[in-house]
């Protein structure tokens, strides 16, 4: 890319989008600009990093107020679609994985949505757990108790997404090999162990510059933390994990009834 300003680089062209509104439609016309954008970011007529035309091109083009075209674009920032950036435009930025709120694998969480899972192991090993480890521990579940430290870096389609640190009673037979092959819910399966119920605690915090690197993020860079211990189907503690998400490509999804 060639600079436009001294030690600066050249902003991305925007994009012009075919965009048809249906000025009859009930549906409102800054939620038919949005599902527009939306559907090109979607399909990959928006790519990652493309820029989109500005709120006073697609008013004149399109013939909206502009706070209709302003409305439709903070509709998409408030999802994580698009970015506002001085001296640039507003920008697509990489899709979110988004995760629902169940006591499932990582592994499996990114197959089902079709993503292709990678693992890079970071650290196994054997001892005892560190203070902090064990205060967030039911004390009695670890007396005596000689445990696993698994840490592992997880991709999706070749992204750096997670670094997911597991605690584990060491009487359970898994390997190193096992967890490069598959997630490590289907490894306690494997051998028998019924997960039943989980219980999650999510924070946000900045990344430290390990972090940061293994997660190939600039800092500071904002993460998600989630501090998980999870029980098979007769009340055993199974696991404790302590895992950092890249915040730009990952979110958590609930529902809340009344």
């Amino acid at each position: 890319m060639r600079p436009y300003a001294a030690g600066m680089m050249e902003a991305p062209t925007a994009r012009e989008l075919d965009i048809t509104l249906e000025r009859n439609s009930p549906v409102p016309l800054y939620y038919q600009l949005a599902q527009s954008i939306e559907h090109a970011i979607n399909t990959g007529a928006l790519a990652p990093g493309d820029r989109l035309e500005n709120e006073l091109s697609l008013t004149s083009r399109l013939g909206l107020s502009r706070p209709t075209a302003r409305q439709a674009i903070q509709e998409l920032v408030k999802k994580g679609m698009l970015v506002r950036k001085r001296g640039v435009g507003t920008q697509v930025v990489r899709s979110q994985f988004r995760r629902d709120e169940r006591l499932s694998s990582f592994n499996e969480d990114l197959a089902n949505a079709g993503k292709v899972p990678g693992t890079r192991l970071l650290e196994y090993s054997v001892g005892e757990l560190e203070p902090d480890i064990r205060d967030a521990i039911d004390a009695e579940n670890v007396t005596g108790e000689a445990f696993m430290k698994i840490r592992r870096l997880r991709l999706a389609d070749d992204v750096p997404l997670a670094i997911l640190t597991n605690y584990l009673p060491s009487h359970f037979q898994i390997s190193a090999d096992d967890l490069s092959a598959k997630g490590l819910y289907a490894c306690l399966r494997s051998i028998g162990v019924n997960l039943r119920i989980g219980h999650q605690r999510i924070s946000a915090r900045l990344m430290s510059d390990e972090e940061a690197r293994l997660l190939d993020a600039e800092t500071p860079a904002a993460c998600l933390t989630v501090d998980r211990i999870a029980y098979d189907d007769v009340g055993q503690f199974v696991e404790f994990g302590r895992h950092i998400y890249h915040a730009d490509h990952y979110s958590i999804q609930s529902s809340l009834v009344v």
